[in-house]
């Protein structure tokens, strides 16, 4: 996925990216497209694995960041990495510096393995899908959203303190217009849990008739 977008290989299969602010509901959405046989890559997810203990990434992180983030049990402590990043840009711009490059190499192997077994559908679920350039790539791009006051409530009632739920939105406010010029389809995740998954099936069954 590092290649420019115009040489993305003819495929069958239908790549969508996930995009959204923290607390939107992407991975309650990844969820319903899964449960519809797309076949879901988590980002985040793959970022943890690349962050777990003695980890080249995580000892770069130590050595970025200092041992003070290091948990008793070796691991990296992510939720006060978080605080420090998410307060001061300079440190989220060091991080991402470390992270990013690695998470890249992981996601364009992973999909073009996955492409090859060909699945009707694949869904990319990525924060950063559109900086990273993830975005040229896929064939349609959903932005999903939800209010503000809704987002807080989800983030807190996850056991984020509101203090750091705050600071992670305000973090990504930037990021919100990038996001919309680059959304092909914005999908809002306020009304009930049936309302937003029919939502989400009609989008899916619109997305691959277009890519026949």
């Amino acid at each position: 996925m590092t290649e420019p977008a115009g040489d993305r290989p003819p495929t069958k299969t239908l790549l969508i990216g996930l995009i959204g602010p923290i607390g939107a509901g992407k991975s309650t959405v990844a969820g319903w497209l899964a449960a519809r046989g797309v076949v879901v890559i988590d980002a985040d997810k793959l970022t943890r694995e690349l962050m777990a203990p003695e980890t080249p990434v995580t000892a770069a992180v130590f050595e970025r960041f200092g041992e003070r983030f290091r948990l008793p049990d070796g691991s990296l402590d992510r939720r006060g990495l978080g605080r420090l990043v998410f307060s001061d840009p300079e440190s989220l711009s060091s991080l991402e510096a470390i992270v990013h490059p690695a998470i890249n190499l992981m996601l364009e192997r992973i999909v073009r393995k996955t492409g090859e077994q060909g699945p009707p559908a694949m869904a990319l679920e990525a924060v950063k899908l559109v900086e990273a350039g993830h975005a040229a790539h896929c064939d349609e791009v959903w932005l999903i959203t939800c209010d503000p006051a809704a987002q807080l409530v989800r983030l807190v009632g996850r056991g984020m303190s509101k203090v750091d739920a705050l600071q992670r939105i305000e973090a990504q406010a930037p990021s919100l217009p990038l996001w919309q010029a680059a959304a092909t389809r914005t999908i809002g995740t306020d009304g009930s849990r049936e309302e937003v998954e029919s939502a989400v099936a009609r989008a899916l069954d619109e997305a691959l008739a277009r890519h026949r």
